[in-house]
This record gives structure tokens, sequence and C-alpha cells, in this order.
């Protein structure tokens, strides 16, 4: 039962990473325009970066998780070892800035053009936030159907 759960575990860190990932899209197209952060500087587009967790690598997890370790002979033996908190996270990720130029247009007119007459603004695509958007509208799908999959299985062997 303890699988099932790790299951749904991972399953629910993918759809806060693809969380994360639809709030960075929503942050950058709601900032295309802007030129003028809180910082002094044009709004640089925000991504997010995921990775796994490299604490364990595979082999040393499914190790642990066959190793039939017992105290005493007589014991059923336990193949299920707690991990930490650091390492129940199989993914992580984290928001951070694009270090793209800002795109600049030439407008001498508008308040926050440099001297020579150009508007610095945020290097973001709406086709491309577009895609990132519908991308991880995807994955939090593929993730929230994961977990679907893993409660109808608990409930079938239930049924057995």
């Amino acid at each position: 039962m303890e699988n099932i759960f790790s299951t749904i575990n991972i399953a629910g860190q993918g759809m806060t990473i693809q969380r994360k990932r639809l709030t960075a899209v929503a942050n950058n197209i709601a900032n295309v325009n802007t030129t003028v952060g809180v910082d002094g500087k044009p709004y640089q587009r925000e991504v997010v970066v995921s990775r796994s967790n490299q604490k364990k690598n595979f082999t040393a997890e499914l190790n642990s998780q066959i190793t039939l370790a017992r105290t005493n002979e007589n014991h059923s033996p336990n193949a299920y070892i707690p991990l930490t908190d650091i390492e129940k996270n199989a993914v992580l990720g984290d928001t951070v800035k694009d270090g793209k130029p800002a795109r600049l247009v030439y407008d001498p007119g508008h308040p926050d053009a440099d001297p020579e007459g150009y508007v610095h603004y945020p290097d973001i695509n709406i086709v491309t936030e577009m895609v990132d958007m519908i991308t991880a509208q995807r994955g939090f799908e593929a993730n929230t159907q994961m977990i679907n999959t893993a409660k109808n299985l608990a409930r079938f062997t239930l049924e057995i």
C-alpha cells in the first residue's frame, strides 16, 4: 500500500511543478509590457527549472526497497525503509529569472525611453508563453490521471 501512496506523492509533486510553471507563464503574460519593475529594470521572464532529486540514485533506491532486512529470523521481512524529508521529494523545481536581454523598441516619446529613444521591454513572446501554458496544463492533467490510476488500482486491490 505504501508504494501506491508514494506514486500519489510523486504525482502530486509533479502537479506542484506544473502549477509553478502556470504561475510563471501568468506572470510573464501579465508583465509583457512592463518597462520598469520594482528594481528599476524591465521585468525579466520567469522560467521553472525542474530536476530530479539526486540524493539517491535509482540502483540504491531499488536495493533499499527490495532488501529483506530483519531484526530477528522469526520476523517477517520488511521491504520498506522510510525516507527522510529531503529524500521524499523526487522532483524539485525552482522559479528563476531568464537571463535574456531586454527587447529594444524605438519610441522616443515613451516616458521610459533611454537617451537614445529606445524603450527596454521584457523579452517575452506570447506564442512561446502559450505553448508553455499548454504544456504545463497537459503535464498537470497527466499527473492527475496518474493519481486517479493509483486510486483505482488501490480500490481494485481491496476488492480482491
